[in-house]
């Protein structure tokens, strides 16, 4: 299997060492890289993002829905972006752009942590009457960078780079993906929150940056490499695999190109999908607190609801990650449909007992599905050749998905006078994507022109 990233075998990617010297299959190694990798996306992400947003409020002095607002604002024009950083990464591979992207991550972390500064330092310039609109300004530039960054280009690489060293053991790789990114994501809540305590949010920020920009540069620098043919290796460590004979291809015959995917009626299925279940759990989870004060309950309570999701969305995932191998996408597609029609509509029931109980059950299913759906689809209906293309513009929709939900659940909570608003948009939508799933069948290759 060729990929454009395959430039140098046996240059650059021995460097500082041979991946084919290893007395083990290389691929594991970026395992592991690649979940440490998505990890690391926390601080950038909604989840690592909403522990800070009542802090942003106070020290700025912006309201809730202009926060939501300017986070809108910067993750869509993030996404903007994403198709185009796909084809950078098509071009240049995993290790180069990864290590940038590190490296202004952290720097990125730090200029946030003197957000209060930077905003206050600027008003005494500028006037006191433009404070509001500098915050609004300073933090709409900020949430861009952070967004593109962090959910944008490095979850992009995280999840390609190690889908290109496996192929019929994709689904394998991909479950251990996702159970180190679901305990991750789940637990980040609870670190963030406890090291805001101890060393304040700035300086949690503070530290998050020196790690990702100092420490996490340096390792991916060392150990990442793009695709095994660059280091003459082949996926999954083998040159002959033995497959058992099974009706599900791992690859397309001919690797699709951007302008092809969408062309395609379940390219834009999936798409929408992950969007919808985007904008649902960003908004969910950028308002977590709020939304939970406004149902009686408080702030440690709102948090702690994220890890029994997680136990869910593990065991899930892992299995549909197995499942996957030898079922159409489109079952898990629609099993992440009905995640997202039972989140909701608890969501908006949110108060009792069980709401909550439904709410943690139908986030652990949309959560366990969606790892399944972002990663193994475009590389089985879509190949490798433009894999950072097609995979980044989709991940464009997702993003402006997330984009959205904070600034929708804000309105809701405003002219409505609750959240609950937002769960009904999104309960409607998602009834309506689970009625047209069922024909979102793998793409028909293309016919050579």
């Amino acid at each position: 299997m060729k990929h454009s990233a395959d430039r140098s075998m046996g240059g650059a990617a021995n460097l500082p060492f041979s991946p084919s010297r290893i007395p083990f299959f290389y691929g594991w190694v970026i395992l592991v890289l690649g979940s440490l990798s998505f990890v690391m996306t926390i601080p950038g992400q909604t989840v690592g993002v909403s522990v800070f947003t009542d802090f942003l409020i106070e020290e700025l002095k912006l309201s809730r829905i202009n926060l939501s607002l300017a986070y809108m604002i910067g993750t869509i024009s993030s996404a903007l972006l994403l198709s185009t950083a796909g084809k950078v990464y098509d071009k240049r591979g995993a290790r180069l752009v990864g290590v940038i992207v590190a490296l202004l991550f952290g720097a990125l972390l730090l200029i946030l942590s003197q957000a209060d500064s930077i905003v206050f330092g600027l008003t005494e310039i500028l006037g006191a009457a433009f404070q509001g609109a500098i915050a609004f300004c300073f933090m709409s530039v900020g949430f861009f960078a952070l967004r593109f960054l962090a959910q944008g280009v490095l979850s992009l690489i995280s999840r390609n780079m190690v889908m290109k060293w496996f192929d019929v053991r994709r689904g394998f790789a991909n479950g251990i993906l996702g159970l180190c990114v679901a305990f991750g994501f789940s637990y980040s809540p609870r670190l963030l929150n406890t090291l805001i305590e101890h060393y304040t949010w700035k300086g949690t920020w503070n530290l998050l940056g020196l790690l990702i920009g100092g420490g996490f540069s340096l390792v991916f620098l060392l150990l990442a490499r793009d695709n095994p043919a660059e280091c003459g290796l082949h996926p999954d460590g083998m040159h002959r695999v033995v497959r058992k004979q099974r009706a599900i291809k791992s690859h397309p015959d001919r690797d699709f190109t951007l302008a092809e995917a969408r062309r395609c009626f379940a390219y834009w299925m999936y798409t929408m999908v992950m969007g919808l279940c985007s904008l649902f759990s960003t908004g969910f989870t950028f308002h977590v607190v709020s939304i939970f004060a406004e149902a009686g309950m408080d702030r440690a309570t709102a948090i702690s609801i994220f890890f029994p999701a997680s136990v869910i969305s593990v065991i899930l995932n892992l299995f549909l990650n197995w499942v996957s191998d030898h079922i159409k996408l489109k079952y898990i597609l629609i099993v992440e449909i009905v995640g997202l029609l039972v989140s909701s509509a608890a969501f908006v029931f949110l108060g009792s007992g069980l709401a909550i109980t439904l709410l943690i059950i139908g986030n652990g299913i949309t959560f366990g599905a969606f790892g399944v759906i972002s990663t193994i689809t475009w590389p089985r209906f879509f190949g490798f050749t433009h894999l950072g293309a097609i995979s980044g513009f989709a991940m464009g929709w997702m993003v402006g998905g997330s984009a959205v939900g904070p600034y929708l659940f804000s309105l809701s909570l405003r002219y409505l006078g609750s959240y609950a608003g937002a769960g009904y948009i999104s309960f409607g939508a998602a009834v309506l994507l689970l009625v047209l799933s069922f024909r979102a069948e793998r793409p028909v290759v293309p016919a050579e022109k």
